[in-house]
C-alpha cells in the first residue's frame, strides 16, 4: 500500500478566519477528492484519536490526510464542519453537543444521551454521529487510593460522613456554574464541603497526590489520575451529563468515501477510559509528540497487520 506524509494545516488561522465572519480558507473549502481534513480539538486526546485515525487511513487507503489543530471550542469545531474545512471531527462529546451545538436540555443518562445527539445530528446536519470510542472526559472527583482504602471512598456518597472535614480543590469555573456546578451539587447529594480552594484545573492533581488537598474535581481522562495512583469515585447519583467521545463525519463525505466508515468503526469501543489517561500521560507527561503515541497504540493492538 502507498503510504503518504500526513499534511499539516495552520490551525490558528482557521480559528481566526472562522471566528472572524465564518470564510473559508483558499485550499480548505469542501472536501477534495484525495484529501481527508481531520479536525483535533486543543486537548491532548483530540491530537491523539485525530493522528490514530489519520494513519488508519492513510494505511488502508489511497487517501491522504491533513490535521486541522487547535479547534479551541466546541463552536469552532462545528462551524468548520459545517463550512467544508473538515471532513472529519475527531472528538466530539454527548454531554457537550446536547446542550450547546443542539441546545437541548441535558440528559443524565449515557444512552439515551447518545441517541439523542445521534438522531438530531442526522435529522439537522445530515451528519453521522458514531458510537463512542470507549471513554468519556468529564469532571470527576477524585482522591488518593490511600485515603480512599483508609476511609472506604468508592463513590461520591461515601464522601458525606467526612464532608465537614475535607478541603476540596477545584476549578473556579466550576463553583460559580448554573446546573452542573457546586449548587446543583450540593442540592443533589446533600452535603457541602468544609473548604472549597479555587484553583487551575492542571494544579489539583498534584494538590491531591500531595495531601494539600483531600478531594479535587478532575477530568476524568487526564493521564495524571493514573501516574499518581489517584481514584475517581463513582458519579452514583449521576450529577455530571455524560461526556462520551465519537468521531463525526458528514454523510456527503461518506458517500463520496464510503471505506472511511469500515476504518472509523475499527476504534469503536476499543479505547477505554483507563487506555486513554495512558495514552494522555505519555504526551503530557512523558512529552511525546501525539503522531507517535497513536503509532505505538496502532502497532501494539496490530490495526496495521
Amino acid at each position: 500500500m502507498k503510504r503518504k506524509q500526513t499534511r499539516w494545516m495552520c490551525a490558528l488561522a482557521l480559528s481566526a478566519a472562522l471566528l472572524l465572519g465564518g470564510c473559508s480558507l483558499p485550499g480548505l473549502s469542501g472536501a477534495s477528492d484525495d484529501t481527508i481534513k481531520i479536525g483535533a480539538q486543543s486537548i491532548t486526546e483530540s491530537e491523539i484519536i485525530a493522528n490514530m485515525l489519520a494513519q488508519m487511513i492513510e494505511h488502508n487507503t489511497d487517501l491522504n490526510t491533513a490535521l486541522i489543530k487547535n479547534l479551541g471550542s466546541n463552536y469552532v469545531q462545528q462551524q468548520a464542519m459545517l463550512g467544508g474545512e473538515i471532513d472529519i471531527a475527531a472528538t466530539r462529546y454527548s454531554g457537550t453537543d446536547l446542550t450547546s451545538t443542539l441546545g437541548m436540555e441535558a440528559e443524565k443518562d449515557p444512552k439515551k444521551a447518545l441517541s439523542i445527539v445521534q438522531k438530531e445530528f442526522e435529522k439537522r446536519f445530515h451528519y453521522k454521529w458514531f458510537d463512542s470510542y470507549g471513554f468519556e472526559n468529564t469532571y470527576a472527583f477524585t482522591v488518593s487510593k490511600e485515603l480512599a482504602e483508609k476511609d472506604h471512598l468508592d463513590k461520591v456518597s461515601d464522601i458525606k460522613k467526612y464532608a465537614d472535614q475535607f478541603k476540596l480543590g477545584v476549578d473556579n469555573a466550576w463553583l460559580k456554574r448554573k446546573g452542573d456546578g457546586y449548587k446543583g451539587f450540593t442540592d443533589t447529594y446533600g452535603f457541602e464541603f468544609g473548604t472549597t480552594y479555587p484553583m487551575q484545573i492542571g494544579l489539583v492533581y498534584d494538590a491531591v497526590k500531595n495531601g494539600k488537598m483531600d478531594a479535587v474535581l478532575a477530568y476524568s481522562t487526564d493521564g495524571r489520575i493514573k501516574a499518581y495512583d489517584l481514584k475517581i469515585l463513582k458519579d452514583d447519583k449521576q450529577f455530571f451529563p455524560p461526556y462520551d467521545c465519537s468521531p463525526v463525519i458528514p454523510d456527503s463525505v461518506l458517500k463520496q468515501h464510503p471505506e472511511l466508515k469500515g476504518i472509523v468503526n475499527k476504534l469503536i469501543g476499543k479505547i477505554d477510559t483507563e487506555t486513554m489517561q495512558e495514552l494522555n500521560y505519555e504526551v503530557d507527561g512523558k512529552l511525546k509528540e501525539p503522531s507517535v503515541v497513536a503509532k505505538e497504540f496502532l502497532e501494539k493492538h496490530h490495526y496495521f497487520e
